[in-house]
């Protein structure tokens, strides 16, 4: 099949895969979560009828945008089956990314000054998810968070992207505030902690 896209260009990873569905399509593909689709109608829709909660869960129109946008920016391919479906899968490119945004390669960059506003998160989670509960708080003292309590955590840097992808991850959307503040009253000791001035 002939190739008529554009040579590769790296872009850095913020410019196309900022939004957490883009990021967990690329994580579902990279767990071998199977995503076909068919030019047919009736079999299309026959295979997303089909298809695993988790990818329903982002939406028909919102998946096949990316998956579009993905194609392009070749992080995936479409591979040709002998009934005329189309299996979706990664690319070298899409696997270097998917490692990326792997939650044990998760980091925040420290900025050379601190703006001097604190990242509250704040959370509410229900005890059915509580291993997503528990995963969360694990997630935030890995990034280096501070608790102030069970479920109020405290950094100093931007994390905005970071949180969104955890929130994702473990479908917690709902159960999850950050907040930006400017002042925290007694927060020597979080200066302390985190070696500000």
């Amino acid at each position: 099949m002939t190739n008529f896209l554009p040579p590769l260009k790296v872009e850095p990873m913020a410019k196309y895969l900022y939004s957490p569905a883009k990021q967990r399509v690329v994580l579902l593909l990279a767990a071998g979560l199977v995503l076909g689709f068919s030019h047919s109608p009736r079999i299309h829709a026959k295979i997303w009828n089909g298809l695993p909660k988790a990818w329903k869960a982002i939406g028909r129109t919102t998946l096949r945008r990316i998956i579009k946008e993905f194609k392009y920016k070749r992080l995936v391919d479409f591979k040709e089956n002998s009934d005329s479906t189309i299996t979706v899968v990664l690319t070298k490119l899409g696997h270097h990314h998917a490692l990326r945004y792997n939650p044990d390669n998760l980091n925040i960059s420290k900025p050379l000054r601190w703006d001097k506003k604190w990242r509250i998160v704040i959370f509410d989670i229900p005890q059915k998810k509580k291993p997503a509960r528990e995963a969360l708080r694990f997630e935030l003292k890995k990034l280096g968070f501070t608790a102030l309590q069970k479920s109020v955590w405290a950094f100093p840097y931007p994390c905005q992207n970071q949180i969104d992808f955890l929130v994702e991850f473990f479908e917690i959307r709902g159960c999850v505030r950050l907040l930006e503040v400017s002042k925290v009253d007694h927060d020597a000791d979080l200066r302390l902690h985190f070696d500000l001035a």
